[in-house]
């Protein structure tokens, strides 16, 4: 009697623990029986449902991320790119979450993932690669995420958080013409620098060249100027000279005659003895 009491309460203590479940703050929860979803539990706490015939499932409510795969893309012009992206989402309807996915998150991330890749494609094809790596970006990724967070939110039970864009990359094959087509480009335009360079000092040397003939020009005027003012001034003066002594100034004239003739100490002159240029030298001469 007592083993079969023990029994029963055995199997009590367990159909009243199997009758229990908590659902935990960040979860949800659905009851299901026989596979068809009796009911939606999201309230953290402790909940009921009816034991061995009813199972519970727990699903996790955090965000969660779909890292996908770069993927190529063309723009309006026909470029290729390869265009690396991840989507920020997390569960808003669990029960229509677990139609679409029998709540398996490799499933769900498996249908989202054409949906914004199909939205991307649009997107891509309508804009240039200039405008997308420019100002472009975010209203792409905007658009992105708010049409697909309709389609998923409608289908898949999810709510799409955030779409974004890691890089945009141009295709190996790509990326080397681009490369020496931009090498092309600043080789031509180093070029043209350095012609207009060149051409610049040419004329920098001319005017410069142009200046110091006029500057020399001036100078040589200036000074021929001012040798004739001298010259002028000097007749001036041995005129004035002249006509207050005219023997002391042919004296002077000619003791500079002397000096000129004779200062590197080497000089011979021959001369008669009463030439006029020896007629200081001439003891008569300067006895008279």
């Amino acid at each position: 009697m007592k083993f079969l009491t023990a029994i029963v309460v055995l199997l009590a203590l367990l159909l009243g623990y199997n009758s229990m479940y908590i659902v935990r703050e960040g979860e949800s929860a659905l009851v299901l029986q026989f596979g068809r979803i009796v009911r939606a539990d999201t309230a953290p706490g402790l909940h009921f449902k009816l034991p061995l015939v009813q199972q519970r499932m727990l699903f996790d409510n955090r965000i969660m991320t779909l890292d996908s795969q770069p993927e190529r893309y063309f723009t309006s012009e026909k470029k290729s790119v390869n265009v690396d992206f991840y989507v920020k989402w997390r569960i808003a309807d669990v029960a229509a979450y677990y139609r679409a996915t029998t709540g398996s998150e490799l499933q769900a991330s498996n249908r989202l993932s054409p949906l914004v890749k199909n939205a991307l494609r649009q997107e891509f094809n309508g804009r240039t690669l200039q405008e997308l790596i420019t100002a472009g970006r975010k209203d792409v990724t905007e658009r992105v995420r708010n049409e697909t967070d309709a389609a998923s939110s409608k289908n898949l039970g999810i709510d799409v958080m955030d779409v974004r864009i890691k890089r945009i990359e141009l295709p190996d094959e790509v990326s080397e013409s681009v490369y020496k087509r931009m090498r092309a480009e600043r080789l031509q335009l180093a070029n043209e620098l350095r012609s207009t360079g060149k051409q610049a000092g040419t004329t920098i040397q001319a005017d410069a060249e142009r200046q110091v003939q006029v500057i020399k020009a001036e100078a040589e005027r200036d000074a021929a100027k001012q040798r004739g003012e001298g010259d002028a001034q000097a007749a001036s003066i041995y005129a004035q000279a002249y006509g207050q002594d005219p023997e002391f100034f042919a004296f002077y004239r000619s003791l500079s005659a002397y000096r000129d003739s004779f200062k590197d100490g080497k000089g011979v002159l021959v001369l008669k003895p009463d030439s006029e240029f020896l007629r200081y030298f001439n003891d008569g001469a300067a006895k008279r």
